[in-house]
């Protein structure tokens, strides 16, 4: 079947609201409009204002109302519209969703589904436009998935309703209007490994998101370097997959990590922290990483390619990395 990013997490949501009646989505101007980025559009007309429910301009609130939910049986489904607007959630993420199963002594799971689109390229300036899923991760209690292809669009989303604790889906925006083929009828998918999406042998491309495409495209340009590059897509960045990262740098001993958040206590460092721990005597050069600028995102269409990871830094890096 030919589908986009965005339609393919449409029929996710499609197939979960017929599939189960306690499912529902809520967030602002997810019926009307069908949503910021027009992922539910039609479905308030499908399934009524019950189960596709636009809500106040509060995060904290309808987040909160998503969690109480949850908590009450229902399998909520919550979409804030960017990454840095859930930061006017943290406290409930944080403090409520995270948390309850171990104050609870197992007694509470939060079986809550929060979608929120992430990244930057689309010039929508610093209050829209940040990675902060590395936050995110940093948190015990929570499950940080971040599909980047067609297939984990559509299947990621089952697997994370069947979860009974909390899992934050990061949707990054540059991706919604990508299209190719997909199988049918549609499976959950993995949401527990990496995926080696290029398997190589002289570096480690380690990646996930929106930076998947970048990183595999520097892949195949490293080729007329005579440079076989390994792409690895993270999937899941809380837990961190550690097993396929390291069986990598093994086969590799030379590593980039590609990472869109801020290069200053970011993913990136947490990946080459566990590396260094685990494999350093596999590696035959530093690690290296290619990480945003440290700025405010730029609205101007040429600063904010800049600030990027762009192919032509990931090639780069891995030149560094094989010498």
């Amino acid at each position: 079947m030919h589908t986009t990013y965005r339609e393919a997490i449409r029929e996710a949501l499609r197939e979960a609201l017929r599939e189960d009646e306690r499912v529902f989505l809520m967030g602002e101007d997810v019926g009307r409009y069908g949503g910021c980025f027009a992922v539910s559009l039609g479905l308030l007309e499908e399934f009524g204002p019950d189960r596709i429910r636009d809500t106040p301009l509060s995060e904290s609130a309808f987040v909160g109302a998503g969690i109480g939910a949850a908590l009450a049986g229902m399998r909520p489904i919550v979409e804030v519209m960017t990454v840095n607007f859930s930061l006017l959630a943290l406290d409930q993420i944080l403090n409520n969703a995270a948390t309850l199963l171990h104050m609870s002594g197992g007694q509470l799971n939060v079986p809550l589904v929060i979608r929120m689109t992430t990244g930057a390229g689309r010039q929508l300036a610093a209050q829209h436009s940040h990675s902060l899923e590395g936050w995110y991760a940093h948190i015990p209690g929570l499950r940080i998935v971040t599909p980047a292809t067609l297939e984990d669009a559509r299947g990621m989303l089952r697997s994370a309703l069947e979860d009974p604790d909390p899992v934050l889906l990061f949707e990054h925006g540059s991706l919604y209007n990508t299209d190719g083929e997909i199988e049918e009828p549609a499976e959950s998918k993995d949401i527990d490994n990496a995926a080696v999406r290029r398997p190589g042998t002289d570096v480690s491309l380690i990646t996930y998101g929106g930076t998947l495409p970048v990183t595999l495209e520097a892949a195949e340009r490293l080729t007329d370097q005579d440079i076989d590059a390994e792409v690895v897509d993270l999937r899941t960045l809380r837990p961190l997959d550690e097993s396929t990262i390291l069986d990598s740098v093994r086969r590799t001993h030379h590593v980039v990590v590609i990472d869109e958040g801020w290069r200053s206590g970011s993913l990136s460092a947490e990946i080459t922290a566990r590396i260094t721990e685990h494999a350093l005597y596999e590696l035959d050069a530093p690690v290296q990483r290619v990480c945003t600028a440290e700025v405010p995102m730029p609205y101007a269409k040429h600063l904010e390619e800049a600030a990027l990871p762009r192919t032509e830094d990931v090639v780069a890096a891995a030149q560094r990395a094989v010498g």
